[in-house]
């Protein structure tokens, strides 16, 4: 059996999720609490991708990274990089359709924080750098590493766009949810059940740990009230 598209997908959607964890973190933090013009229209595009269907996202990201795409032909022309029918494809379309999730559980965490806990230190004197480290990011972490976890699942089980713009190319892009795809496609119901069990376990291991974690922290927080 040939274990490369466990591989590809474990490194696309480690790509992905880190990429989307950070900018996912700086768009919500930037934007939290923060009204201005034009933000209601930057945070539908931001989510957009989560109610399309991956197909109309695929298209979009071809017609981007496409050799005449306009990102892809400036790529190609000035660093001789190809996004198309490569692995890097996939991490883009990871990217794309995983950072909703991520932004959502973000925004959600930073809004739902006190903002006087964080006033009260920049009262003190701190910069807002220290502020995030601090006081924001271990505030807000509970929700942070649930759209990390999410976004990782998303990531791993991405399809759609990725066939799109990666294809199935064997030993290049084909990731597990392709291979399944293809190995339907050509009678291969074994090598296909065998995907699917796999995808399944690691899908249900991610989100179980997930659920673990934060029954954990509810309890242990439970028993410092009552200490208190």
């Amino acid at each position: 059996m040939d274990y490369s598209p466990l591989m590809l997908s474990l490194k696309v959607a480690a790509i992905s999720t880190t990429v989307v964890f950070i900018s996912g973190v700086f768009f919500a933090r930037a934007f939290a609490r923060k009204q201005f013009f034009g933000k209601s229209v930057i945070e539908a595009i931001f989510i957009l991708p989560l109610v399309l269907p991956p197909t109309v996202v695929g298209f979009a990201l071809l017609l981007l990274f496409g050799k005449h795409g306009w990102i892809g032909k400036w790529l190609l022309e000035w660093f001789d990089v190809q996004i198309v029918f490569t692995w890097l494809g996939a991490v883009i379309a990871s990217i794309v359709v995983s950072f909703p999730l991520m932004y959502q559980s973000a925004a959600a965490a930073f809004n739902s924080m006190d903002d006087r806990i964080e006033n009260a230190a920049r009262t003190l004197g701190a910069s807002e750098w220290r502020v995030f480290r601090t006081i924001s990011f271990p505030l807000a972490w509970p929700g942070l590493l649930a759209g990390l976890v999410l976004s990782f699942a998303r990531g791993l089980g991405e399809f759609g766009a990725t066939l799109m713009i990666a294809g199935y190319i064997p030993g290049k892009t084909d990731t597990i949810p392709m291979s399944i795809y293809f190995a339907v496609e050509s009678g291969q119901m074994e090598k296909a059940v065998f995907w699917v069990v796999i995808i399944v376990a690691l899908g249900f291991s991610t989100i179980l740990w997930l659920n673990w974690w934060s029954r954990r922290n509810m309890l242990r927080y439970a028993n410092e009230n009552r200490s208190r």
